[in-house]
């Protein structure tokens, strides 16, 4: 399927799935203010490294390898049985693990142990949270593109009725239960839809492990794992800093701004996902590399800027709109934001062909280099320009990124070493 096909029906679960967001951006501000949004974004850079560790480090691996070998079917079910039992081991060790000391790590995460409970909700419905990823990563791998984007479109309906409903019920803590367990609901869906394919059984998702199969996923968990730790903890420590700084009301701000970016990227984004990691992985000819990485700074790259340019000039509409009025200090991060915005899609577009091509040492250098970067930058700027800093740096932590990701991929290129 080409990437124009594939823009179109991803975009219509984008479509979906940005439209649910933003309402939910609109719930969460009237019912847990801008203090509750910086408690949410705690928790959810918490489950994002967790059910990575617990399992899901090993799906860009499944969606490499699935659609690398995509003329072997024998070898794809190894890869699946492999990935299958890396999960299930996993998550029932980070459940048991959960289950112990949710009390502490709801201190740790919240400054409160009031939220204990939120954490047995996530640990018990973690192995589905990690099953319903991993099946998504096939059927991604599989190019089932319409059965993958029904899928999105289901959690993101999930999403929206659940965290809305228990959010208007019982507030914060409402929230926090919606974000352990609708994406482990959606599983319900993401099997029904695999179970119809062909290519499924029970028997290839469990079993004995492929010790070489193992050895490739392990590389890509490597990478993943890295992410799951880099990007939730950096950005967990600037949450941190600016709730010392200035309050945990400016924190809910910033984290306003992410979602908010999160959301008009979407489209840009899950295109990388779904079309551009699967292509890159099973293209060896280095020009149709290169023809990719072109079609993707003519269609992808644009869409992000001209995104960007639309949400800068109807800022003040937009944080009325999807937020309230007790979120209007975010206006000063619009500008700086945008900007970022636009070179991290510049710099996703070869950051992905680091996945896809398995360049593990340059990706786990450049996450680590520019993560740490990112909070010596933010605590930097902030200084010398005060809450904005906080996007000022995004800004200049992705422009050195691309400029980095430019200077060693293309240097690969010309010695042919991809």
């Amino acid at each position: 399927m080409t990437l124009f096909k594939t823009s179109i029906l991803n975009g219509i679960a984008v479509l979906i799935k940005t439209a649910t967001m933003f309402i939910l951006n609109k719930i969460l501000a009237v019912y847990v203010g801008p203090s509750g949004y910086a408690a949410i974004g705690q928790f959810q850079n918490f489950i994002q490294m967790i059910t990575t560790f617990a399992g899901s480090a090993v799906n860009t691996a499944v969606v490499k390898y699935t659609a690398e070998y995509h003329e072997d079917e024998t070898r794809q079910r190894a890869v699946w049985k492999t990935a299958g039992s890396f999960v299930s081991i996993f998550s029932f060790i980070f459940t048991f693990l959960v289950l112990i000391f949710h009390q502490k790590l709801s201190l740790l995460i919240f400054k409160t142990e009031a939220y204990g409970s939120v954490l047995i909700w996530f640990s018990v419905f973690l192995i589905f949270f990690n099953l319903n990823a991993l099946l998504l990563a096939i059927l991604n791998g599989k190019k089932e593109i319409i059965k993958l984007v029904v899928a999105n479109i289901s959690g993101s309906l999930f999403s929206l009725v659940i965290t809305g409903v228990l959010a208007v019920m019982f507030g914060l803590y409402g929230a926090l239960v919606a974000l352990s367990i609708y994406q482990s609901l959606n599983f319900i869906v993401t099997l029904y839809l695999s179970y119809r394919s062909e290519w499924f059984d029970f028997s290839y998702f469990f079993g004995k492990i492929d010790r070489n199969i193992a050895k490739k996923i392990l590389a890509f968990a490597a990478m993943a794992l890295i992410s799951a730790i880099c990007v939730p903890l950096s950005q967990m420590v600037i949450r941190g800093y600016l709730i010392h700084e200035y309050s945990a009301a400016y924190a809910g701000y910033w984290e306003a701004m992410i979602r908010l970016s999160t959301g008009y990227l979407m489209l840009a984004t899950t295109t990388l996902g779904v079309y551009y990691l699967p292509r890159l992985s099973e293209l060896t000819n280095l020009q149709d590399i290169k023809k990719e990485i072109y079609l993707g700074y003519k269609l992808i790259f644009p869409l992000a800027v001209f995104g960007g340019i639309i949400i800068y000039v109807i800022k003040d509409w937009i944080i009325q709109l999807l937020f309230s009025a007790a979120f209007l200090p975010m206006r000063e991060l619009f500008l700086w934001q945008m900007m970022g915005d636009s070179l991290k899609i510049g710099s996703w577009i070869l950051a992905y062909l680091m996945l896809g091509k398995a360049m593990t040492k340059l990706f786990i250098v450049t996450e680590i280099t520019f993560t740490c970067s990112s909070i010596v930058l933010t605590y930097l700027c902030t200084q010398y320009f005060g809450f904005k800093g906080v996007s000022i740096a995004h800004l200049v932590n992705y422009a050195l990124y691309w400029g980095s990701l430019s200077y060693f991929i293309f240097a690969k290129m010309g010695e042919k070493k991809l």
